[in-house]
């Protein structure tokens, strides 16, 4: 709080010495008025320019007689605004007094509803926690039930494999006998053919031997 009261009165002090320089400004931009003004006049005599002269150093006087004056008036109100700043403060201290006693009355209120809140949420949190470890034993002895049955599932699904897996070798061994088989057969019936033609061979052999017709008689 001094802090932002100290702030504020360098604000103060700011905002005054930006006006002081704005009425010098314009105190330059009057005085630059008149020099124009005195240009335009044409007088080349030398006791009149001294004269104007003299006259410039008189208003330059009054000018900083009326600067030291307003000077001096700036100080009374800024002294004027420091007492008034200071009983300010003690109003505002006053003030705080009361509000931090008022406060401190609202915290010690607060700190008892603090307290039996929190008791009634401990246990609202210890029951919740028995409900929530009881619900958790009764999912993890679903889950084990699950996963035995998964598991059984799982053993009958091999099972099922394996069995597959001898009918297919079961096929796959008759596949084998049967190529066997035809293979035999197919070896039983070169034998047949062997034979047929060693018949064959051996008629045409016999009947060449029985009859040998003339040539010359046919």
């Amino acid at each position: 709080m001094r802090k932002e009261r100290e702030r504020e009165r360098e604000r103060e002090r700011e905002r005054e010495r930006e006006r002081e320089r704005e009425r010098e400004r314009e105190r330059e931009r009057e005085r630059k008025r008149d020099r124009k003004r005195e240009r335009k006049k044409v007088c080349v005599c030398v006791c009149m320019r001294e004269r104007e002269r003299e006259r410039e150093r008189e208003r330059e006087r009054e000018r900083e007689r009326e600067r030291e004056g307003e000077r001096e008036r700036e100080k009374e109100r800024e002294r004027e605004r420091e007492r008034e700043r200071e009983r300010e403060r003690e109003r505002r201290e006053r003030e705080r007094e009361r509000e931090r006693e008022e406060r401190e009355r609202k915290r010690e209120r607060e700190r008892k509803r603090e307290r039996e809140r929190r008791e009634r949420e401990r246990e609202r949190e210890r029951e919740r926690e028995r409900e929530r470890r009881e619900r958790e034993r009764e999912r993890r002895e679903r889950e084990r039930g699950e996963r035995e049955r998964e598991r059984e599932r799982e053993r009958e699904r091999e099972r099922e494999r394996e069995r597959e897996r001898e009918r297919e070798r079961e096929r796959e061994r008759e596949r084998d006998r049967e190529r066997a088989r035809e293979r035999e057969r197919e070896r039983e019936r070169e034998r047949e053919r062997e034979r047929e033609r060693g018949d064959e061979g051996s008629s045409a052999k016999g009947r060449r031997h029985e009859y040998q017709p003339c040539p010359f008689c046919n």
